[in-house]
């Protein structure tokens, strides 16, 4: 789908469900014995995926509006076919040990550049135990089950390995411990997946900093949930809100222990005033924006807008801790670095985890983006084009179904004009 958006943007948006809160509730919630509703999903290909991969190992899923309905299974049982986890590393990699307690054959696979992002600390957990796991063009091949003991992972990888082993260890009959060699890196979204563990029965404790104690043979407990907001999501409109004046943004928890809420605090660094009415409706306001260093070690996926905000901040804005940007949906340094030079920014990089940006937004006519399939690309750079009044067409914008299905109808609620044809 190739889309043309163009206009201003002025008004009030709601941020999306949170996607990653999503995952670990559903999962959650089939793991548990007994029906539990998971209200206020947004029905994003990713979350489609978590779900039909609880049904593949054994829930029932009954689906509404904005909600499910889950009865989950206590044990998973081995799914009868290959389980396709789309293009979501989320539910790829919580799902690993998860079905590896099956103790059974599993096969896992894959579309876009998922098969080929690394689960090397997976691969490695596996072999340490004698435990059969591949990886190849497809997904993943694996047989468990993962018992109870303990574990060593690097803390500066991914934390959906983290993730991935507190869902399953549970349900070892061993107890077992995590222990995080640092930098800890991304331990907020250890902290969320604790945090749902928590709502359904499991209990989780930190021996120490980098310590993580489980207790084996647990339960998980049914009960009904409210998907909060979506600060990932959220930072686009949050940003077009900082460089026009003239967006604001309901439907946020301020007391999150979503990572990305960060955003705000690296709004206000570069110069933006950040009001909240009684409503919970957060206002904008900015005159000068001014270049500051971001360390994206907790928040990787601000990377894309951030590298945006940056083009509008006077002065040169450094980003740190940006490596993981690589192995996303996309190269995000890459792709970002090629879609802004179309506008007239440079993105240098420097070395593998640093990119810097001088503030040079331009004020040309038109632009045209590839999206290179990565939805935060196609979603910042619709955020650039509308900041700088420009009018942009996007090759390949559905993408932005992986997370957000409604992000184009977000912005014509927003006034903005966006014309959508078929490729």
């Amino acid at each position: 789908m190739q889309v043309t958006v163009t206009g201003k943007a002025q008004g009030i948006i709601g941020a999306p469900p949170s996607k990653s809160m999503a995952h670990r509730a559903v999962l959650a919630a089939a793991l548990a014995k007994g029906t539990s509703l998971v209200e206020n999903l947004e029905w994003s290909a990713d979350v489609k995926a978590t779900l039909k991969a609880a049904q593949d190992f054994g829930a029932q899923v009954e689906m509404g509006e904005n909600w499910a309905k889950i009865t989950g299974i206590g044990q998973p049982t081995a799914p009868k076919a290959a389980v396709d986890c789309g293009e979501s590393g989320s539910t790829l990699r919580f799902l690993i040990p998860i079905l590896a307690q099956t103790a059974q054959p599993v096969s896992l696979v894959g579309h876009g550049r998922l098969p080929q992002r690394p689960q090397q600390v997976y691969a490695d957990l596996f072999a340490e135990r004698g435990l059969k796991f591949s990886q190849n063009e497809q997904g993943v091949q694996l047989c468990g089950p993962l018992g109870g003991g303990n574990y060593t992972l690097r803390g500066d990888v991914s934390s959906q390995f983290i993730s991935g082993l507190l869902f399953a260890l549970p349900l070892a009959q061993e107890d077992s411990e995590i222990h995080i060699l640092p930098p800890f890196e991304s331990r907020s979204y250890v902290e969320l997946t604790l945090q749902t563990l928590a709502e359904f029965g499991v209990q989780v404790v930190w021996k120490d900093e980098y310590t993580l104690s489980i207790a084996g043979g647990q339960q998980y407990v049914a009960r009904d949930v409210t998907v909060e907001g979506d600060w990932s999501n959220a930072a686009f409109p949050a940003v077009l809100g900082a460089l026009t004046n003239t967006v604001a943004l309901k439907g946020l928890k301020t007391d999150t222990k979503q990572g990305d809420a960060v955003i705000f605090d690296i709004l206000r660094r570069c110069g933006v005033e950040i009001s909240e009415n009684a409503e919970g409706v957060f206002d904008f306001a900015k005159t000068e924006l001014n270049a500051a260093v971001i360390d994206l070690a907790d928040c990787p996926d601000l990377g894309p807008i951030l590298m945006v905000l940056a083009a509008f901040c006077k002065g040169t804005t450094r980003i740190e801790h940006a490596g993981r940007l690589r192995i996303k949906e996309s190269d995000r340094i890459e792709a970002m670095a090629a879609e802004l030079k179309k506008f007239g920014v440079t993105v240098r990089q420097l070395g593998s985890e640093t990119v810097e940006i001088n503030g040079t937004m331009p004020t040309q006519p038109t632009v045209h983006i590839d999206s290179h399939n990565d939805h935060r690309v196609v979603m910042a750079c619709t955020v650039a084009a509308l900041a700088a009044g420009l009018t942009v067409t996007i090759d390949d914008a559905q993408a932005v179904t992986k997370s957000w299905p409604a992000f184009f109808a977000a912005m014509r609620s927003l006034g903005v004009e966006v014309q959508e044809d078929e490729q």
